[in-house]
Formats: structure tokens, C-alpha cells, sequence
């Protein structure tokens, strides 16, 4: 049987009733003939505190154990699960027997160097360098334990509503976004092929693992619009790539996408479908990790909560792309200096934009629809006026964009036609075209990034804290 979890344990009405805790030692307080010793497993935020009394029949072995303990260290305590006489806490463990299963040095010796994490504040920065140790502190532990809800609530979100989840392919021929920003992937021996490139002026990938030029996927999307264009609806979650030289707080070369695909699903269906699961993301958040929440909020950005909870209450507003830049052009006129990027018709949006969008003009989320073609993907169905995609981002307070999606073309001709405007091989989206020869349907689809979900929930400033095992630019340690 596995241990019981403290968070378990302290929901438990103290009878006196025979327990063990497994954990690892957050402080040790020694007075006298009392220890005080608080054990945290990583399942809530408490520890749950066991106190050893020197004169009340410890083992022969809790002694000395309690001597050497220090923070950090791992143990298994035994004892009996009273009512607390202390304030902030229901119940303690009276404790009778602990045994060390790992011990953690405060000082550095030759062979060990002395635990990083004592009790003391610590920097993020610092944490970031010690990746595998910063779950054991209280920010780290919350942040994995709200992504794994959030994670199964989205789950939860899309197989209660007919959804398949579609596990995607890694390993790509092709580039779902047209940005070039990938990671190639090769069995070649780097020194024959620069020889063979300098030579010649190419490489010959037929004599690569996969017989062609293969990367690292930056989206599942075109392979789950061949499974929604069959079992109509779908969504994959899983790490995609960009290989952006991006040194930023929120850019990671690996990360997690959600990527819902529906058939016979326009652009306002799918809409409807962004706004309703945002909305269910943020209560079941709110609903089911209301600790996690209250330490976001008290330690790493105030009004987190109420934010939310604005956000799901909240009528997303809708504005075309071309109000929303007439909107910004009158405010850049006003005050000069209000964006460090002049907005125009044809330019991106910048996240300045976005969140004046939703703070000024809006005053609160607002979906944007109608982008100029040019800065668009290849896939996104052209408007009537063949200037714009239907195209929409959700843009939110605080953060701006949070998902961008789109209807997808669904008209051969129409699709290759922007394909060799854009100079794209058609041949090497045959099977891609194959959905419009062969019963084409409307369709649609979004995407949203897992970690600046995890980011805009807990108001965590860098997005490299957010993830277990951060890669970016010069970073794939652990």
C-alpha cells in the first residue's frame, strides 16, 4: 500500500488513531525535552508538525536520528495523530520512532556539498540554476501542483464534450506556421555533410534516417485537421518547438500547445468554443485550487484572483482587426509616446496593443477577427476581400494574446493559390490537400500555449518558472 498523503492526514479527525508520515524535513525546532520536526510530502502547502517528546518512550534509534536531522532530509515518522494544541493547525503527530531515509548536510564536506535549499528566501534566478531541487519550495511545489490540475481540467473539458484526444506527431517534413524558426532533426555526421555542402552546394537527406529534411514539430494542427475531417472532433496536447533566438520572459523552445480541431465548425463556432473554454479553465481553477491561488496572489502578484474571476464572468468582446488598429492610431495620435510601436493597417500586433485593447477600449477580454492575409498562416480561410484570413486571437487583461486561431481554407483551388503566393511546394502538402479533394468540410481550430496559461494564472513573471525543465536559448541542462 502507498503512504498516506498529508494532505490526506490532516483531513483526518484525530482519534489517536496509529499514523505514518513520509516527507522530507522542512524545520526542526528543539526545545528542551520537546522536538518539534515539520514534514512536508509535496501534496499540499502544510506540513504537518510531529512532535517528539524526550520523555515519553522514543525508540532507541530517534534520538541520535533526531541529533543528526537537518533541513531537507528525508524521513518516516511514526506516532499517534492527535488535536493540536497549537494555533493554525487541527491536528500534529505525537511522535514515537524516525527514521532518517536520506540525510541533507548543512555544511559542505569533500564528499557532498552542504543542501542550497535552507530556510531562507531564495531567487528565482537562483532556483532556475538548481532546477531539479526548486519543486521542494513552496512556489515550485504550487506551480506543479495547479498544472497538473489545470492539465486534467482541460482533459476534462474536451472528452465531456466529444472531443478525441490525437496524439501528434514529434518528428515533421513540414512547417505548420511557415516561420523557418525550426529544429532539425538528423542521423547525418555533421563533418561529411559540411564537406558535402561544400562541395556540391546541398545535401543529399536521402541518405538520412527519414530520406528527407525532418524537424521538430512547432504544431500538431495539420495532422489533427486529418483526424477532425474524419472523426469530426479532436484535440491534441502535447511539447512542440521554435527554435526563435528568443531570450526573453516569455518565449521557451519547448513547450505545450492545446490545439482543439472541429469539423463543420465556422469562424464564430469556434469563438464560441475559445470564450466557453477559457471560462471553464478559469472556474475549475478557481474552484479547485483556491490554496495555490491564495499563495499566488499574496506572494506573487496581487489581484490574480479577482482577475480571473472578472475573466469568467466577463462577455468577450469582439472588434475586427481593422477597427482595433483605428482604435490604436487615434490613441497614438493623442499621446505620442503612448506605444513603443506605431500601429498601422498590416503591422502585428504587439502585446502593448493587445493590452490596450482590452484595458482601454474594451475593459476586459475582447476577441479580435479579420487579419490582413499577409500575416497570417497559409492555411487560414481568405475573407471575401481577399485582404483578410478569418483569423481570430483572444486577447485578455493583463496579458494580451492567450489564443490564436482561425476557420481553416477549405477550398482547394484557393488553398494552393495562396500556397504559390507564398511559394510553398504543393507537392509537399499533398496528402494536407488530399482533405480538400476528397469531402472538404469548414473547419476550424485554435491554439493556445499551455505555459502562458500557467503564467497568466499565477502571475509567475517568467514563463521559464512555470515549466519543470526549462528549454531556451543556452539552456537544456537536466
Amino acid at each position: 500500500m502507498l503512504p498516506k498523503l498529508i494532505k490526506d492526514i490532516l483531513c483526518e479527525t484525530p482519534q489517536s488513531q496509529e499514523v505514518t508520515v513520509s516527507g522530507w524535513v522542512r524545520t526542526k525546532r528543539d526545545m528542551k525535552n520537546l522536538v518539534f520536526v515539520e514534514v512536508n510530502d509535496g501534496s499540499c502547502f502544510a506540513s504537518l508538525q510531529c512532535t517528539f517528546d524526550r520523555g515519553s518512550g522514543l525508540d532507541a534509534q530517534t534520538e541520535p536520528a533526531l541529533a543528526s536531522l537537518g533541513t531537507g532530509a528525508s524521513v518516516t515518522v511514526k506516532g499517534r495523530l492527535i488535536s493540536s494544541p497549537a494555533s493554525g493547525q487541527a491536528v500534529e503527530v505525537s511522535a514515537y520512532s524516525l527514521r532518517i531515509l536520506g540525510d541533507a548536510p548543512a555544511e559542505n564536506s569533500l564528499e557532498i556539498s552542504a543542501y542550497p535549499l535552507q530556510k531562507k528566501r531564495h531567487s528565482m534566478e537562483f532556483l532556475r540554476e538548481i532546477a531539479h531541487l526548486r519543486p521542494r519550495t513552496n512556489t515550485f511545489g504550487a506551480v506543479a501542483r495547479l498544472r497538473s490540475r489545470i492539465a486534467f481540467a482541460i482533459h476534462r473539458y474536451f472528452q465531456e464534450r466529444g472531443f478525441h484526444y490525437l496524439h501528434t506527431p514529434v518528428i515533421t517534413s513540414g512547417d505548420a506556421e511557415g516561420a523557418g524558426a525550426m529544429f532539425q532533426v538528423t542521423t547525418l555526421d555533421p563533418a561529411i555533410t559540411a564537406k558535402e555542402f561544400a562541395s556540391s552546394g546541398s545535401i543529399d537527406y536521402t541518405k538520412d534516417f527519414f530520406a528527407k529534411k525532418t524537424f521538430l514539430t512547432v504544431s500538431g494542427q495539420l495532422e489533427a485537421e486529418t483526424y477532425a475531417t474524419a472523426v469530426s472532433r479532436v484535440y491534441t496536447f502535447g511539447p512542440t518547438f521554435r527554435a526563435e533566438n528568443s531570450n526573453t520572459t516569455r518565449h521557451l523552445a519547448e513547450f505545450w500547445m492545446v490545439e482543439p480541431e472541429t469539423a463543420f465548425a465556422e469562424l464564430e463556432d469556434n469563438m464560441a468554443l475559445a470564450e466557453d473554454f477559457l471560462k471553464y479553465i478559469f472556474n475549475a481553477t478557481l474552484d479547485e485550487c483556491a490554496g495555490e491561488l491564495a499563495f499566488f496572489d499574496a506572494h506573487i502578484e496581487k489581484g490574480i484572483i479577482e482577475n480571473l474571476r472578472q475573466v469568467a464572468d466577463a462577455k468577450f468582446a469582439h472588434i475586427t482587426y481593422t477597427d482595433a488598429i483605428g482604435e490604436l492610431e487615434k490613441a497614438a495620435a493623442s499621446n505620442k509616446s503612448l506605444f513603443e510601436f506605431l500601429p498601422r493597417w498590416g503591422c502585428d500586433l504587439q502585446s502593448e496593443h493587445e493590452k490596450y485593447l482590452t484595458e482601454k477600449v474594451a475593459g476586459g477580454p475582447v476577441i479580435v477577427t479579420g487579419y490582413p492575409k499577409e500575416i497570417k498562416a497559409f492555411y487560414m480561410k481568405l475573407t471575401d476581400d481577399n485582404r483578410t484570413v478569418r483569423a481570430m486571437d483572444v486577447l485578455v487583461p493583463r496579458l494580451g494574446e492567450i489564443i490564436g486561431g482561425s476557420q481553416r481554407e477549405d477550398n482547394l483551388e484557393k488553398l494552393i493559390s495562396r500556397m504559390r503566393e507564398l511559394g510553398m511546394k504543393s507537392e509537399d502538402y499533398s496528402w494536407y490537400l488530399d482533405l480538400r479533394r476528397y469531402g472538404s468540410v469548414p473547419h476550424s481550430g485554435f491554439g493556445l500555449g499551455f505555459e502562458r496559461l500557467i503564467q497568466y494564472i499565477t502571475g509567475m513573471a517568467n514563463i521559464r518558472d512555470v515549466i519543470p525543465f526549462p528549454r531556451a536559448v543556452g539552456q537544456a541542462g537536466f
